[in-house]
């Protein structure tokens, strides 16, 4: 019994050991893992100075569909969508795309319809009157004239009267004369004032008619159709929403929506003021869409914006780039959001390595070396969103630590 008893604490004792043994073994190895610094390479070759910007693509050139375009000249300064196709809509030639809301200028045409009933009255009016009035002067000076004639032939009969009664004779011819002449100015007076009388209702009437069919004209154009086949794109307001039913046309911008020409594509980008002076024209671009990643194209910058502008819900400042994409697809589309990497500059033949493996004390930079466990001194240059370059103090396939190893405070620093 007491054999057995004494195996058994052996045993257990062999088990604890072993045990123990292998959480040690686990947790040196545990804290070597967790120790060990990442190791990264010194890189040879060339240097890429990129900036990396989210755009938006849209056709390079596309075609307008216009609401009327002389709204301006029936008074009528803005007008509501009440109806338009949804965005996306292949349309073919005169096929309908939208409605504007008629109610201003069906109000506007009815007012108009009255005014034109009125004068159209009034010039039926004037012309009765000035037709009535010069009949009854050209009677009068009918008239006149044959009294005329009947004092003149008095004054021939009176020859054989006395004085006194030849001398009344060519008084009253005299006077007849004077009355002929008088109504023959007065009828030419007349008539001028009664054509002038006329001629200033039939230009009020003929105006309010040429009104009317001017605004009918316009309304016809409150139905907008495409000028030819596309896509349907809403047009974008300065703000940069987009044009829909409840939006407002303006009369001195009366695009509804556009038609584009998807065989060529820009994206349409901004840049923020602390990088737009290394963006130029003609620098290349790598395109890239979100909606298909595996997809990739090439682009060119092609403007540049002078002016800054401020972005709704930021105070930043920003310039808009337009870039070309290189690359016809079919699976391209207006309002698709891309990845624009545009390279600013390229530097040939350099060495350069991760931005976190340089650090720096005292103005002076180094790098920890993994094949020599010294600290390195170097001259560093140009950076990109990743790497930096080294212009001294390593050579090609050096490793360096990208952060501090185990007791890198102890490490010593070896000058250039």
């Amino acid at each position: 019994m007491a054999f057995k008893k004494s195996g058994s604490k052996l045993w257990l004792t062999i088990v604890i050991l072993i045990l123990g043994t292998a959480a040690i073994v686990f947790y040196l190895s545990g804290n070597e893992k967790q120790t060990q610094a990442v190791i990264s390479k010194v890189t040879s070759g060339d240097f890429y100075i990129n900036v990396t910007t989210s755009g938006e693509l849209e056709a390079a050139n596309s075609e307008n569909i216009l609401g009327p375009s002389n709204l301006r000249e029936v008074r009528i300064w803005q007008v509501q969508i009440s109806d338009i196709i949804p965005e996306g809509t292949i349309v073919d030639s005169g096929q309908y795309v939208a409605t504007l809301d008629r109610t201003e200028i069906t109000n506007r045409m009815k007012d108009l319809e009255g005014e034109v009933e009125k004068l159209e009255s009034q010039f039926i009016k004037t012309r009765l009157d000035t037709s009535m009035d010069m009949r009854a002067a050209r009677e009068e000076l009918i008239n006149l004239r044959y009294a005329l004639e009947e004092r003149q032939i008095t004054v021939e009969q009176s020859i054989y009267e006395p004085p006194a009664t030849q001398r009344q004779a060519r008084i009253d011819l005299e006077k007849a004369q004077r009355a002929f002449e008088q109504a023959e100015k007065n009828f030419k007076l007349r008539s001028a004032k009664n054509n002038a009388n006329m001629q200033e209702v039939a230009v009020s009437y003929a105006q309010a008619q040429r009104r009317l069919e001017q605004i009918r004209e316009v309304l016809n154009g409150f139905t907008v159709k495409a000028p030819k086949e596309g896509m349907v794109i809403y047009k974008r307001n300065w703000d940069g929403s987009k044009i829909g039913i409840g939006s407002t046309m303006s009369s001195w911008d009366n695009v509804v929506a556009t038609l584009p020409n998807l065989d060529k594509m820009i994206s349409r980008t901004f840049v923020n003021e602390i990088d737009i002076s290394k963006v130029k024209t003609g620098q290349k671009v790598q395109v890239g869409v979100d909606a298909f990643p595996d997809r990739k194209y090439t682009g060119e910058v092609i403007e540049v914006a002078n002016i800054g502008e401020q972005l709704r819900n930021s105070n930043a400042k920003v310039f808009e780039v337009k870039i070309k994409v290189n690359e016809y697809d079919s699976i391209l589309r207006p309002a698709m959001t891309t990845k624009n990497i545009i390279n600013t500059l390229m530097i040939p033949d350099v060495l350069y390595v991760p931005i976190e493996a340089v650090h720096t004390s005292d103005s002076i930079s180094y790098v920890f070396k993994a094949n020599g466990q010294y600290r390195q001194q170097i001259t560093t240059g140009a950076t990109n969103e990743n790497q930096i370059i080294v212009t001294n103090g390593l050579a090609d396939n050096d490793e360096v630590y990208l952060s501090p190893p185990e007791n890198a405070a102890s490490w010593k620093l070896k000058s250039l």
